[in-house]
C-alpha cells in the first residue's frame, strides 16, 4: 500500500462562519465532503477556531472581569457545541473525528510533544480525524491574537505533514501594489520568503485575531523545517480540491 499524504488543514473563525455572525453548517459540510473525496490518498488533521463564534450566537455573557476572560468563557461553552456539529456532518460523509486541545506550553515540553505526535498517530492511523484546537480555558495566545494560525504551524512541524493549508478569507496573498490600486493580485508562487514579507499589508479579519501577519508567520515556522504553505480561500466550495487542480488563485510557499 502506498502511504498517504498527511494535510493538516487549518480553518479559521471567519471562514467557518462564512463571515457572518453565526457557524456555517455548510461551510463544515463542504469541508467534510472533499475529505471524504481526497480519504484514499490524504489523511487530515485539522486546526479548528470557531468556538467563540459557535457560543456567541446562542450567550451574551454579563462579566466586570476583562474581555479576554469573557472569551475564554466563551470558548469554553462553544468548544463542545463546535465539536458536536463537526461530527454530526462528518459522520454524514463516514468519516470518524476526535477532539484534541493543546496549548503553546504543550510545544515546549518533550514529553508533551511525544505525547502529541503518539496519540494523534493513533487516531489517525485508525480512520480518526484529529479536530485541534487552543485549550482557551487555560491559555490565550491565540484569543488575543493570532486565530490558530501559529498553533496551526507548530502541529504541522511537530507531525512533520506534508502539506499546511490555511483556509482564510482572501485568494491567498496579495501584492502589496494591487492591494494599494483596489486590484487585489494574488502572489500565487512564493520562493524566496523575504520578497514576500515586504508585501505584506496586515489586517485582521471580522471574527478571527490574526489577519495576514499571523499566516505569513505561520508559513515561516513550517518553511523551517521543509513543509509547503497553501494560503488559499476557504470560503470558495471545493477550496482544496479546485487548489490542487491548480483552477483557483492561491499563495503556495515552497
Amino acid at each position: 500500500m502506498q502511504k498517504k499524504k498527511r494535510i493538516l488543514l487549518k480553518v479559521g473563525s471567519n471562514t467557518l462562519t462564512k463571515e457572518t455572525d453565526n457557524i456555517s453548517r455548510g461551510k463544515i459540510e463542504d469541508i467534510a465532503s472533499q475529505i471524504a473525496q481526497l480519504q484514499d490518498a490524504y489523511e487530515f488533521i485539522i486546526v479548528s477556531s470557531g468556538a467563540i463564534a459557535v457560543a456567541k450566537q446562542f450567550v451574551k455573557l454579563e462579566s466586570k472581569a476583562d474581555g479576554v476572560f469573557v472569551k475564554q468563557a466563551l470558548a469554553s461553552i462553544g468548544q463542545p457545541h463546535l465539536i458536536r456539529i463537526y461530527q454530526e456532518i462528518f459522520r454524514e460523509y463516514g468519516l470518524l473525528s476526535s477532539q484534541c486541545l493543546l496549548s503553546y506550553s504543550d510545544f515546549e515540553k518533550k514529553e508533551s510533544k511525544t505525547n502529541i505526535v503518539n496519540t494523534i498517530n493513533v487516531l489517525v492511523n485508525n480512520n480518526y480525524i484529529p479536530i485541534i484546537n487552543e485549550n482557551d480555558t487555560v491559555a490565550t495566545d491565540e484569543i488575543q491574537f493570532g486565530d490558530n494560525d501559529k498553533l496551526g504551524a507548530l502541529t504541522a512541524s511537530l507531525l512533520e505533514v506534508d502539506l499546511f493549508i490555511i483556509a482564510t478569507n482572501t485568494n491567498g496573498i496579495y501584492t502589496k501594489e494591487s492591494i494599494e490600486k483596489r486590484a487585489p493580485k494574488t502572489i500565487e508562487l512564493v520562493e524566496d520568503f523575504e520578497v514576500l514579507l515586504n508585501q505584506v499589508v496586515n489586517s485582521k479579519s471580522t471574527h478571527g485575531s490574526g489577519g495576514m501577519q499571523s499566516k505569513i508567520e505561520a508559513a515561516a515556522l513550517t518553511k523551517k523545517v521543509n513543509i509547503e504553505t497553501w494560503i488559499v480561500n476557504g470560503l470558495e466550495d471545493n477550496f482544496i480540491l479546485n487548489a490542487m487542480k491548480n483552477t483557483v488563485p492561491f499563495t503556495r510557499i515552497k
